[in-house]
């Protein structure tokens, strides 16, 4: 099978309608494209504030939105093709958590009846003591146990324990690849860094793939091999994190990092002033660069065509100023 170790978003565009109706159509992702390697473990990054796309581009890879142009291949299958026993072992190899943990859960059901469910009907295994056995092993990888969880509600956790809770879940199928939708944005910063080292951990222990999905740069930076930094459908920037901190290609990731940077005014001649933002359905509408409107390096061109994918110096960028174009 062609491609067997790689997951790889081709050109997924993505429609969804505004207006009265919703008859009219703006790219909520326009042309994304992005290779991950399944044979190297490492933290992918997805990076970009809200409404850029991050969440929309996840569910995708999950499979439960399908894109109106492009596709997502798994070792050279078509997911949104899957069907019975393949679509069952996508999901055993793809595995979700989300934002916010107490949505995960229905308040009134027990937590560890979702790990008898999941190892049951999703991992097959009917063996009692093999249950019980599998289950205590996910929880004890996160810091729990089955007797800390057995027989209570997810009011009766905190939300580290119920992120922590929902890993564990997530790794009983045994994933290759673990989708981490801002995991940390809804816990207090004192617990933020226990489920980083997790993320972290997963990749180290378990030789896993995780997408970290996030606004936080500087969460980002603590647990990220590479970074994709998408702004309005578009992925602007993708390589090395270490390079593109270092050297940010694209004037929105400039952007982004001088948002964080410490407030030292020898570093900020380094990152350009931009334009304050339009609003947000006006910049999916350009045809172009949907940054072009706060960007200060701006031609005509950017507002007209979408950039190409470009390679500089091992870091993907799709931004005209970096092609030797004349107008």
């Amino acid at each position: 099978m062609e491609n067997e170790n790689m997951l790889k978003i081709e050109s997924v565009t993505k429609l969804y309608g505004y207006g009265i109706l919703g008859l009219k159509k703006f790219k909520a992702l326009d042309s994304v494209s992005m290779n991950v390697n399944l044979e190297r473990p490492k933290i992918a990054v997805l990076a970009g504030e809200t409404g850029s796309g991050k969440t929309t581009l996840l569910r995708i890879i999950m499979g439960i939105v399908k894109p109106e142009i492009g596709r997502v291949l798994y070792r050279g299958y078509d997911i949104h093709k899957l069907k019975g026993s393949t679509a069952r072992w996508y999901r055993k190899e793809v595995q979700p958590i989300f934002q916010d943990p107490y949505e995960a859960f229905n308040p009134l059901r027990r937590v560890d009846s979702y790990f008898y469910d999941t190892v049951t009907n999703i991992c097959g295994i009917k063996d009692k003591d093999e249950i019980m056995y599998r289950i205590d092993e996910s929880l004890r990888f996160v810091g729990l146990s089955l007797d800390r969880v057995s027989g209570k509600y997810p009011h009766e956790f905190s939300g580290g324990e119920l992120q922590r809770i929902s890993i564990a879940r997530a790794l009983l199928t045994t994933p290759r690849i673990l989708l981490a939708d801002e995991p940390v944005s809804m816990l207090d910063a004192t617990l933020r860094v226990g489920i980083l080292n997790i993320l972290k951990d997963l990749k180290e222990k378990l030789n896993m793939i995780i997408i970290y999905v996030t606004h936080d740069l500087s969460t980002a930076y603590y647990v990220g091999d590479d970074i994709s930094v998408m702004y309005r459908g578009t992925l602007v920037e993708h390589g090395p994190i270490s390079k593109v901190y270092q050297e940010p290609r694209h004037p929105y990731t400039s952007a982004l990092l001088n948002s964080v940077l410490e407030p030292d005014p020898s570093l900020r001649d380094k990152y350009p002033a931009v334009k304050p933002s339009s609003l947000e359905l006006k910049e999916f509408l350009i045809a172009g660069c949907r940054y072009a409107n706060r960007c200060p390096y701006a031609k005509e061109i950017c507002w007209t065509t979408l950039p190409p994918y470009i390679d500089v110096d091992g870091v993907n960028v799709r931004c005209w100023k970096h092609l030797d174009y004349k107008l």
